[in-house]
């Protein structure tokens, strides 16, 4: 193949790989799965190997992962936070250490600890003084987000540590997970309300790590490992020289250590213990997908350091994903709230994981294409993250003469209207707004936690209400009855009462919540507070056009062309019509003012925030900054006036020089308010 000839795929590798990073690293919401992900990544790595020449700085294999999300502060990791190195077997093991080996040649060590891999997210605990004073995620390994009000509700994790004679700083490096007992709840509970399941452990985490109420990181019971102790080079002190002592010196912190370490003298004992562990961790409470194996000795470590990505000294040996052969006895069709008709497999059960796998999506029309499957096909399947089951691959050659093929329906299953596929778009709706399948699931998602959050509507009397009529639109749940309740089965009147109170409380919800709940495609409950916080009512909001509400920070073109084109729909109009009639909150508590005081001395100015003040919390600044008629963003732009830096200011600062942006001290800062 010549150079030219391996651009185009190289470019498309690219572009697939940087839409997986930002939808996993960015979003939290997956689009490929692990072991897809890497056999794209190891493709683009040899394409580059082989070819030198195409390789550019905004290459996936340039860097570690996306830049983290705006929601919460960056912060700049005092040491790099680098993911792992994969090797997929023992051969490419072997080849890992040869590699450290040319890197040390003088060395005759070769002792390793051995870690289960924890499928969960990694974070960075600052300690000072032995008090936990910073948590922060991974983001791209030089930059993350602090978190640490969330970190605080993670019971493993010490708020003060009991060594005594603690060094003055030290980080902590450790991994949030959901137990899978947890992960089941949680999910359980999603299912319930209509919202979208997680896809494992692991996304479930990370997604709960990055919630900004850190009541919803409580009651999800997040649990921590921690397995890694850094000690700033100034403060370094002989308190280890192990990573084995480090360990050991973590638990006597307070933390919580995967008991299941080793201690292996030589690659052979590395083998040996992967190997024990591959049928021994499905019955462990947590998921585990391979073993770190990390050199023993922390010079050691310190001499090898890092490379772009990864470090030297440490690799993560991967288990492969377990893949079983089924019978596809039937296809079936869903219909979800936004009208997404979504194909799955019926399978002839089978065990898979330690679970009887009946099911498998199919994800859409281009899928089923793409697969070529027919229904009595044999298939083989496969937990996605090991938890979500998919079909992988087709086996053509046992295809029965009377083998069906699939096509997806002209009409909606479950209201027989037509269904379209708009161009650019992968997947088929229902456009009938009086679908019982879309009206089921606005309901269960109106409903829900995070949107008007009223307790006890669940998917079987959501089911109820749209069966008997009772409920033809969202609205219509607050006209409900003790009376009309009660014909429904299994409600008494106890019951139906202890409803129509969860159904007034949902009336003070806040606007932002309100918005959420009326399920606007691509408006997630973060979105929504960004809508209200720039829209103080509904009828500005319906009023804007799309370009308006693409000029909110945070609010990109997709999202806005979608709410405005819901507001252009005049039963949209009339739905909202009667939830005003019917007492929600459509307007913000605090209406903003719609022309500012103009003798304040910030109006219309744009400020960002880095590194440590002398004497303010970041907090405190953004605060006073906000009540001098100023605005705080996360991120610099070409719209930022100010940047206000402490110290140690990270990447902003370079950004801001760059854009030619002005830059303020604290003194200065305070100076400009007191004006």
């Amino acid at each position: 193949m010549k150079s030219s000839e391996a651009q185009p795929r190289i470019q498309q590798l690219r572009r697939q790989l940087q839409e997986a990073g930002y939808a996993y690293y960015v979003l939290d919401a997956p689009i490929m799965a692990d072991e897809v992900y890497d056999r794209l990544y190891r493709e683009l790595q040899e394409l580059e190997t082989q070819y030198p020449e195409l390789i550019t700085i905004d290459s996936p294999t340039q860097r570690v992962g996306e830049k983290p999300a705006s929601q919460f502060s960056s912060v700049k990791h005092h040491i790099p936070l680098y993911s792992l190195e994969n090797a997929f077997n023992l051969e490419e093991l072997a080849k890992w250490q040869e590699r450290w080996q040319r890197n040390a040649p003088n060395t005759n060590i070769f002792a390793y600890v051995c870690e289960l891999k924890i499928d969960g997210s990694a974070l960075a605990l600052t300690y000072k003084n032995g008090i936990l004073v910073r948590g922060a995620t991974r983001g791209d390994g030089v930059t993350g987000e602090e978190i640490t009000q969330n970190v605080k509700t993670i019971r493993s994790i010490p708020l003060k540590l009991k060594l005594e004679n603690c060094p003055p700083s030290i980080e902590v490096r450790g991994e949030a997970f959901l137990s899978l007992e947890v992960f089941g709840e949680i999910n359980q509970e999603r299912e319930q309300t209509g919202e979208q399941l997680f896809a494992n452990p692991r996304n479930a985490a990370a997604g709960t790590l990055r919630q900004l109420d850190s009541k919803i990181v409580a009651k999800r019971r997040l649990d921590f490992f921690a397995y890694t102790l850094q000690i700033p080079e100034q403060e370094d002190t002989d308190i280890a020289q192990t990573q084995w002592e480090s360990l050991e010196l973590l638990q006597q912190m307070g933390f919580k250590v995967n008991p299941n370490r080793q201690l292996c003298p030589s690659l052979d004992d590395v083998q040996k213990y992967y190997e024990s562990w591959d049928l021994k961790r499905r019955k462990l409470p947590y998921m585990t997908d391979g073993v770190v194996v990390k050199i023993n000795d922390l010079l050691l470590q310190k001499e090898l350091g890092f490379t772009q990505k990864f470090p030297r000294w440490a690799i993560a040996l991967k288990y492969p994903a377990e893949e079983v052969p089924t019978l596809v006895e039937s296809i079936t069709v869903s219909v979800g709230r936004t009208g997404a008709l979504t194909p799955v497999a019926e399978l002839k059960p089978v065990q898979l994981g330690g679970t009887t796998v009946a099911r498998a999506t199919l994800h859409n029309s281009d899928r089923i294409l793409s697969l070529d499957i027919h229904i009595g096909d044999t298939v083989i399947i496969r937990k996605a993250g090991e938890i979500i089951p998919e079909v992988v691959r087709v086996l053509p050659e046992l295809r029965p003469p009377n083998a069906q093929l699939f096509q997806m329906p002209s009409c909606c299953p479950e209201c027989q209207q037509p269904v379209v596929r708009e161009k650019g778009e992968a997947v088929t709706r229902c456009i009938n707004t009086s679908c019982p399948a879309i009206l089921r699931g606005a309901l269960i998602h109106f409903c829900s936690r995070d949107a008007l959050d009223i307790n006890g509507v669940g998917e079987k009397l959501v089911q109820q209400l749209v069966d008997s009529k009772l409920v033809n639109s969202v609205a219509d749940i607050y006209d409900l009855t003790v009376e009309s309740l009660m014909n429904l089965e299994r409600m008494g009147k106890k019951l139906a009462d202890k409803l129509l109170t969860a159904i007034a409380v949902s009336k003070t919800q806040p606007w932002s919540r309100v918005l959420y709940g009326l399920g606007i495609r691509h408006v997630g409950s973060v979105n929504a507070v960004l809508l209200t916080e720039r829209f103080a009512d509904v009828a500005q909001l319906a009023a804007a056009s799309a370009a308006t509400i693409e000029g909110v920070y945070g609010i990109g073109p997709e999202i806005a062309q979608a709410v405005y084109q819901w507001f252009q729909v005049p039963a949209n109009l009339s739905l909202i019509e009667r939830l005003k009639i019917a007492g929600l909150q459509l307007k913000s508590a605090e209406v903003r003012q719609q022309k500012a005081d103009e003798n304040l001395p910030l109006v219309g100015k744009v400020f960002v925030i880095t590194g440590t003040l002398p004497t303010l919390k970041r907090d405190e600044a953004k605060d006073l900054i906000q009540k001098a008629g100023g605005k705080v963003t996360n991120s610099v732009s070409a719209k930022t006036d100010y940047l206000v830096v402490g110290e140690d200011a990270g990447s902003k600062l370079e950004k801001a020089q760059s854009l030619g942006i002005a830059q303020l001290s604290e003194a200065e800062l305070l100076g400009m308010i007191n004006q």
